[in-house]
């Protein structure tokens, strides 16, 4: 029987201090909490009660004990739901402060915390919860890479297991790891196509749904957290967290800044039907928003069954804690936040100033880091693109719609494509905020891949067993003649052409590219816009396609680009642009928007919904460097363009064959094509 000893209430969570093991667990209104004591086999051999009760946080020190202790709580107090507790002792918790879990979290019937019957659950959870594991911190303190200037930034958001499950370079022990992501194959690749940071989509722990499993689905994104300190165990291999923080290290060595996908907005427990893991069984009241005149149903402003009390000051420590934690022990450079509208919703509606921001942006190592905000959720006014305090930075869906939109053919879009172009100025620039401040894509995780954009009219998502209900609807997607595959060759370079026009598009535009893995080669999910549920060949790349030779010439084109746009200081402008400034050298103004008989854009031209074709000029203010960006996205007609000023042209980018390299006063470009050019002095 092991000793227990009064403790101290700090830190949370569990904390070896090389004699023993201190236990600190916030709870405002529970009534008792007992430490389960685990061996490696899962078998609970001691269960101690908490002996001190300080500043709401219950707390004991038990000598001798040692890291690798698989431990877990259950926490005594009232059922009673209308006032919006939840207190269940039959089901095991795990700590929010666990750093380290046993293995993966899989809902079980038995994590139920409520009975059909409006009562406590009496089944007890242990037999299918992972333990938490009692850890110290890793060897040495992590590295953080130099900061990368934002205007030289070009983000690749990816998915750890399946960007390395059908790597034929990582070794079959490694794929779908940690370390398999940090294999030199891996880190090769992503140096040469030109990327300046991996965004991984959620690597803290989270859960497989009860609703997944019961389709013999699993939760493959994450974004169904259970525990933010701890790396998601399915990740993890032989090496343990240890490999994580290599594999990071070597992404740095190599010029890669890592940006992690978080979610603090929900978690995976649900609705008071779901599972109780941590939160619900620990302090209901406390890590949740209720609904004040029910309390024992949730607030969901995030669609996912519940809304994480970001007002309350234990739940805001939590995760500025486990923030944190990512970025010291880990090196992590950045952080994308789901749904981030939550994070600053108040009983007022969404406040940038609200505690969690403000904490943030006073933190002096968050501060530092790169902070990149879904501005929206479902709840009421929870679309806030532009809305976010300055120094962060936002996923920005208009320019995501309206490239393509524009590309599709859409009447009335150059208005909308200019203003992305150049770096949606009105979204941020009245708060002294950068082009940097928007995050541009055209594909994300969350939808269509590049290639399904221009393969699929709808989506097609039966695999996800809903009856093809989940998934977006609008996706301003076409497929040029065929739904799905098509062998018709004038249909498969059409598509191939538009996949460049999208991507010349994104990586020409004012602002910090985002890149999905897999568009630079053609990565298919059959037209499935919401794979969340998909951990399969589905959604791992599939590197076999760079056999096919139209995907490498691809892959090399969409290097090219991003060479282009890491070449060009124009491209990358770190002030936006109002055609006010004006070159000491040429006399140009730093932007100016032309028709193709090299006329500048007049009101007119701007209104006319058939007009489909343009020039977009830029000149550097210092020197004499000027390029222009020749966009046609008439569908049939070839158009030639006047070439302002003349000169000796040289033709920098295209996405359909041009004859010339070296161009005077004229171009005639092709339709659906787009060109890049600089002035040669």
């Amino acid at each position: 029987m092991a000793r227990l000893q009064a403790g101290s209430p700090t830190p949370l969570g569990a904390y070896w201090d090389g004699h023993g093991v201190n236990f600190a667990l916030f709870s405002a209104h529970a009534t008792r909490v007992e430490l389960c004591l685990f061996d490696s086999k899962g078998r609970e051999r001691e269960r101690l009660t908490l002996p001190e009760y300080t500043d709401q946080v219950w707390h004991g020190y038990v000598p001798g004990l040692k890291p690798g202790q698989h431990y877990g709580y259950r926490v005594h107090g009232p059922w009673l739901p209308s006032a919006g507790h939840r207190f269940n002792p039959a089901k095991l918790l795990l700590d929010p402060y666990a750093c380290q879990l046993s293995g993966p979290i899989h809902c079980h019937p038995y994590h139920a915390g409520e009975r059909p019957d409006g009562r406590p659950d009496p089944r007890n959870s242990a037999p299918f919860t992972p333990r938490c594991v009692v850890s110290t911190p890793l060897d040495q303190p992590a590295k953080r890479s130099a900061p990368i200037d934002w205007s030289h930034s070009i983000i690749y958001e990816t998915h750890v297991r399946g960007f390395t499950q059908r790597h034929p370079d990582v070794p079959k022990k490694l794929r779908g790891s940690f370390a398999g992501f940090g294999h030199p194959a891996v880190i090769d690749y992503l140096v040469k196509l030109g990327i300046t940071a991996v965004e991984w989509l959620p690597v803290q722990a989270f859960a497989d749904e009860t609703f997944l499993l019961e389709r013999n689905l699993v939760n493959y994104w994450g974004y169904a957290p259970v525990i933010w300190m701890a790396p998601e165990p399915r990740y993890l291999d032989k090496a343990g967290v240890q490999a994580l923080q290599t594999t990071i290290q070597r992404l740095h060595e190599a010029g890669i800044e890592v940006i992690i996908d978080v979610v603090y907005n929900h978690t995976a427990e649900g609705n008071q039907t779901g599972a109780t893991l941590c939160y619900r069984g620990i302090d209901n009241a406390s890590y949740y928003r209720l609904n004040p005149s029910h309390p024992g149903r949730y607030l969901d402003d995030t669609g996912c069954g519940n809304s994480v009390n970001l007002q309350h000051p234990r739940v805001v420590q939590l995760v500025m804690d486990s923030l944190r934690y990512w970025v010291t022990e880990f090196g992590i450079d950045g952080f994308r936040f789901d749904l981030a509208t939550a994070l600053g919703r108040t009983p007022n509606g969404f406040d940038p100033g609200a505690p969690l921001l403000t904490a943030m942006q006073q933190d002096p190592v968050l501060s530092r880091c790169r902070l990149i905000a879904e501005p929206w959720d479902i709840g009421p006014g929870g679309y806030q693109l532009g809305g976010f305090p300055p120094g962060w930075a936002e996923w920005n869906d208009r320019c995501r719609d309206s490239l393509r939109r524009f590309w599709r053919g859409d009447p009335g879009e150059l208005p909308e494509l200019a203003r992305r172009l150049s770096g949606s100025s009105e979204l941020a620039e009245f708060t002294g905020q950068r082009p940097w401040t928007s995050i541009n894509f055209v594909t994300s995780h969350d939808g269509f891949t590049l290639h399904d954009l221009v393969s699929y009219n709808d989506k097609h998502n039966q695999a996800n067993r809903e009856a093809n209900r989940d998934g977006h609807n609008a996706n301003h997607s076409a497929n040029y003649g065929v739904e799905g595959p098509s062998q018709d060759p004038a249909i498969c370079a059409l598509r191939m052409r538009q996949r460049r026009n999208l991507l010349a598009s994104l990586l020409l535009a004012q602002g910090t590219p985002m890149l999905l893995a897999g568009d630079e080669f053609g990565h298919t999910q059959q037209g499935n816009n919401n794979a969340y549920c998909q951990d399969n060949e589905l959604t791992w790349l599939d590197w076999s396609r760079l056999d096919l030779s139209a995907e490498r010439e691809h892959l090399d084109w969409v290097r090219q680009l991003i060479r282009l746009r890491h070449e060009q200081p124009l491209l990358r402008q770190s002030r936006f642009l109002h055609g006010q400034h004006y070159s000491h050298v040429t006399g140009l103004a730093d932007i100016t928007w032309l028709t193709p008989e090299g006329e500048p854009m007049c009101g007119g031209a701007w209104h006319d919904p058939d007009r489909r074709a343009l020039a977009l000029r830029l000149a550097d203010q210092n020197t004499a460097t000027t390029l222009l960006i020749l966009i046609n996205a008439d569908q049939r007609r070839s158009i030639p363009f006047t070439l302002d000023p003349p000169g000796s042209w040289q033709l920098k980018l295209t996405t359909a064959e041009l004859p010339a390299s070296i161009l005077r006063d004229h171009l005639l470009l092709p339709h659906r094509c787009v060109a890049v050019l600089a002035l040669e002095h």
